[in-house]
């Protein structure tokens, strides 16, 4: 994908999405221009595009600025997480009737905002839109199709590594977006509170498209929104930083979210699934990563369990409706 260096405010759009864009960054280096480059791009340009800088030590911020002053850039005076960081772009705001998020490391190509809104109007009861993610140096791979919740606990990127094939050229619901590019309606991100600004970053879309899917809403995939993902390009791919904010925070979604019935169904693999984990661990010389972010979550339980009280509360869905959208058995645990 050509990417045009864009330093003026993005040309007059023939189409316009009622969204906020909103690009957290936390030393993203050349890849936050090169993203906001894409975003220039669009054939569909969004109501307006926030950058919130986690206090970035690389000169990213400025770096973006400079070459794109029509961005609104919110900085912040320490890293407080990519999820409280979204929710604070968020109430910055001006009304809208989207959020789009998107990582600096994510380069979408010209008419994804375009498919992205034309879906939203085709599918107008869905209110999260999951985008079509491919591997930056490999387009032929997918990095993500939309993602999946197992019963055990364990979540994934769907068809992550695959060729992309023609299962992942046609729309479908998906259990919820991956937040490195992903469209979700802003009164139903606000009345369930936005990404859980505890987890800080890693599982927080997986968490809030369960904490939407409990209230009744469902997510589409749009394959035709299209986005090159480096993956992992700023805190490093299965590092010490994500390993344990992902082992930790995937204690914290199954219990606040699973309902008790089902909770207790499937307690037995979840624990199967954590206990290969600190097995994986082992092999990667992670163990004390691995552990510490166990004991952590069991430390925080308790904030956990007043969470878990509010949000099943107000739970409107069925747990069979619910168990619909996971995936479930052992073969596509043990194929994952």
């Amino acid at each position: 994908m050509s990417i045009p260096d864009l330093t003026a405010s993005p040309a007059a759009a023939p189409n316009r999405c009622d969204g906020v864009l909103v690009i957290v960054n936390h030393n993203g280096g050349a890849y936050l221009s090169k993203c906001i480059a894409a975003v220039a791009n669009q054939t569909c340009q969004p109501h307006s595009v926030i950058v919130i800088d986690n206090a970035s030590s690389d000169g990213s911020a400025d770096q973006m600025l400079q070459r794109f002053p029509w961005v609104q850039l919110i900085r912040n005076e320490r890293n407080i997480g990519f999820a409280a960081a979204n929710n604070l772009a968020v109430q910055h705001a001006p009304a809208t009737r989207w959020v789009i998020t998107l990582n600096p490391d994510a380069f979408p190509e010209p008419d994804w905002l375009a498919q992205l809104t034309k879906a939203a109007t085709q599918w107008s009861d869905y209110t999260m839109f999951a985008c079509q993610l491919l591997v930056a140096d490999n387009p032929s791979r997918l990095d993500g199709a939309g993602d999946c919740y197992h019963t055990s606990g364990l979540a994934w990127r769907r068809g992550h590594g695959r060729s992309v094939s023609e299962r992942e050229t046609s729309e479908e619901e998906v259990f919820g977006p991956c937040a490195a590019a992903a469209m979700y309606r802003r009164d139903r991100f606000l009345a369930v509170g936005g990404f859980d600004t505890d987890f800080f970053c890693y599982m927080e879309d997986v968490d809030l498209a369960f904490r939407l899917r409990l209230l009744g809403e469902r997510c589409r995939y749009v394959p035709q929104a299209r986005v090159l993902h480096i993956g992992s390009g700023v805190t490093g791919y299965r590092s010490d930083f994500s390993s344990y904010h992902g082992q930790r925070n995937m204690l914290w979604v199954f219990f606040k979210n699973m309902p008790m019935g089902l909770l207790l169904r499937y307690l037995p693999s979840f624990l199967v699934v954590n206990t290969v984990a600190l097995y994986i661990g082992w092999r990667r010389k992670q163990l004390r990563i691995i552990v510490r972010a166990k004991l952590d979550a069991l430390r925080g339980m308790r904030m956990c369990w007043h969470k878990r009280r509010l949000i099943q509360a107000q739970r409107r869905v069925s747990a069979a409706e619910l168990v619909n959208s996971f995936e479930r058995g052992w073969r596509s645990l043990i194929k994952r």
